[in-house]
C-alpha cells in the first residue's frame, strides 16, 4: 500500500530541504544501517522516473516547501489531519473493542483488535503521516506546535511510501 508522508527539516534552500528529507526517508527506509525499516522504499516528489508513485499516483505535489508558504501550510495540515484521523480511527475500533468482545478475544486479535490497540501507540509507520528531521514520528499537536515555534527555515519536504 502507499501512502504519503511528511518531514520537516531545517534548511537554508530547497535543495538543501530535499536533500535533509531524503536522509529522513532513508532512515525510514532502512537505508541507515542502524535504522530498522519501517516502509519498504519511497519516492520524493522530485522524481520523474518513475510511473508508480510519487507524482504519478498523487499528482504534483512541491517537493520541498518552507512551512510558512501556502504550499507548507497545505502540506502540513495534510499530513497532521492524515495522523489525527488515522488516530482517532484506531481509536475508536480500541474504544469498541474493549466494550464488546472478551479479553479473551482480544487476545486473539478478534476483529484486529490488537493491530488497533497497536495502531494507536505507534511511533511511526502506516498510522504517523508526520515526521521530524531525526525520522521521529509527531504523534501529538503539542509536539507538532513545539517543532514549529522553535525551529527556523523550517521546510517540509514530502514523500511516497510503500509499505
Amino acid at each position: 500500500m502507499h501512502m504519503v508522508i511528511y518531514t520537516l527539516v531545517e534548511a537554508s534552500t530547497r535543495d538543501d530541504a530535499v536533500a535533509t528529507g531524503k536522509a529522513v526517508f532513508d532512515r525510514l527506509v532502512g537505508a541507515d544501517p542502524h535504522s530498522p525499516a519501517v516502509f519498504d522504499y519511497y519516492v520524493t516528489f522530485d522524481e520523474e522516473n518513475t510511473t508508480v508513485a510519487g507524482k504519478a499516483r498523487w499528482g504534483d505535489l512541491p517537493a520541498a516547501a518552507p512551512v510558512d508558504s501556502n504550499d507548507g501550510q497545505d502540506l502540513l495540515e495534510r499530513g497532521w489531519e492524515a495522523t489525527k484521523e488515522e488516530f482517532e480511527r484506531n481509536l475508536e475500533r480500541v474504544k469498541e473493542a474493549i466494550d464488546e468482545l472478551s479479553d479473551e478475544e482480544i487476545m486473539r486479535d478478534e476483529n484486529l483488535s490488537r493491530h488497533a490497540f497497536h495502531q494507536v501507540g505507534a511511533y511511526d509507520g502506516a498510522s504517523v503521516f508526520l515526521y521530524d528531521q531525526h525520522a521521529t514520528g509527531i504523534r501529538h499537536r503539542g509536539q507538532l506546535d513545539r517543532l514549529l515555534e522553535e525551529s527556523e527555515d523550517l521546510w517540509i519536504v514530502p514523500a511516497d511510501v510503500h509499505f
